[in-house]
């Protein structure tokens, strides 16, 4: 089959690989139909992440049509249509119970590598990396889902790819960054870079009963499409955020602040953006934690600050003394996504939520690494590339 491979720093190739098979009972094979490249993505193909390997598949915002089940996934058949959710879980450990499904407890072969790093070891994820379990990702035409009595949600009806393919990820992601606010009637959000994430973050605010949500990034046309979905645009290239923010709410500060930049977030206005592209680079940080930073500073006492953007291991400068001091509180996680799939799923049926706003561009499978350039270097207006195998 022909798949995304990752070939080093900054270069993905399209190449032919063995086919996958089922190697559990509770596996599936399942014949994708629409792919999508991530902005977490971008962090292996920028060579942050470590364990990637050259010829590692690529990919885990996937679905399709299965073509193989094994003998202990009797909620699947052959020929369901089914998006797949990007950690694996096993659906029966202490974590599962609680419907922690990122951090399962079963799921991650390689666990021993990735506790030197964290501690503990989060749940094995599509594409990610073999700290992360070495799972080949869905960027190609076919994909092995393990524990596929647990994960994959069937499309029953005639929504289009397009309109369920983020269920994998981005939107749950999204939707779970400003649940972890708690937000109350009122409240004022920002959001710290509008990329897919950082849409539906917005998108999500607004839906649980956010009264004004702001969106901060420097690419007028992410700031634009925030715009129109009903956010206060911020470009940082442009005015101090911390002064705009401030301006915006009297002085208080957001009452949640929803970090969906991550660990290349960046502002070249600064002394501190070139300390941290210098150590990163260096490899003396794996974290460029600009937004992460302006979101402490800038939320209100007693606020909270969410963290869906994808972080890797260390950073510098974290402000711990505005946390502890002004009772912050943060939440953060790799989405839970079974645990959204299908009241999300729900809301799309009921037309609150039309996800397709953030496609941009539609590709084959072959033009992957022109998708990823594009993605990557904000070309041709670029939000979301969806691959078709």
């Amino acid at each position: 089959m022909k798949a995304t491979i990752w070939a080093g720093r900054n270069n993905v190739e399209v190449h032919t690989v063995p086919d996958p098979k089922i190697l559990n009972d509770r596996d599936a094979i399942v014949r994708i139909t629409s792919t999508a490249i991530c902005g977490s993505d971008l962090h292996i193909y920028d060579g942050y992440i470590p364990t990637v390997k050259r010829g590692d598949v690529l990919g885990h915002e996937f679905m399709g049509e299965v073509v193989e089940v094994g003998k202990a996934v009797p909620n699947l058949a052959v020929g369901d249509r089914v998006v797949v959710p990007f950690p694996i879980a096993c659906g029966a450990c202490a974590a599962c119970e609680r419907e922690l499904y990122s951090l399962c407890e079963n799921s991650n072969p390689n666990a021993g590598i990735v506790e030197k790093l964290m501690g503990h070891s989060p749940a094995g994820l599509f594409g990610y990396s073999h700290m992360l379990g070495g799972f080949a990702g869905g960027q190609a035409e076919f994909a092995r889902v393990p524990f596929a009595d647990v994960g994959p949600l069937k499309i029953e009806d005639d929504l289009t790819d397009e309109q369920v393919l983020f269920l994998s990820d981005i939107l749950p992601t999204g939707y779970m960054g400003a649940e972890m606010c708690n937000i109350r009637p009122g409240d004022v959000v920002a959001v710290w870079g509008v990329g897919p994430v950082g849409l539906f973050s917005v998108v999500s605010a607004y839906l649980l009963g956010a009264s004004k949500v702001i969106a901060i990034d420097r690419v007028a046309y992410r700031l634009a499409l925030a715009e129109q979905q009903g956010a206060v645009p911020i470009n940082f290239a442009e005015t101090s955020v911390l002064e705009a923010l401030a301006d915006i709410t009297a002085g208080r500060g957001p009452d949640h602040c929803i970090d969906a930049a991550g660990m290349e977030a960046r502002n070249s206005s600064t002394v501190v953006d070139a300390y941290d592209r210098v150590k990163q680079a260096a490899r003396l940080e794996t974290e460029r934690p600009h937004a992460l930073r302006e979101a402490i500073m800038s939320c209100r006492n007693g606020g909270t600050i969410s963290i869906v953007g994808v972080y890797g291991g260390l950073m510098d400068k974290f402000p711990i003394g505005a946390v502890m001091n002004r009772s912050l509180i943060i939440k953060t996680g790799q989405c839970h996504v079974q645990h959204y799939m299908r009241p999300l799923l729900d809301r799309i049926r009921n037309g609150d939520i039309d996800p397709t706003f953030v496609i941009s561009h539609h590709l084959s499978l072959d033009d992957a690494p022109h998708g990823y350039e594009i993605f990557k270097h904000k070309q041709d207006n670029c939000t979301k590339v969806i691959l078709k195998p």
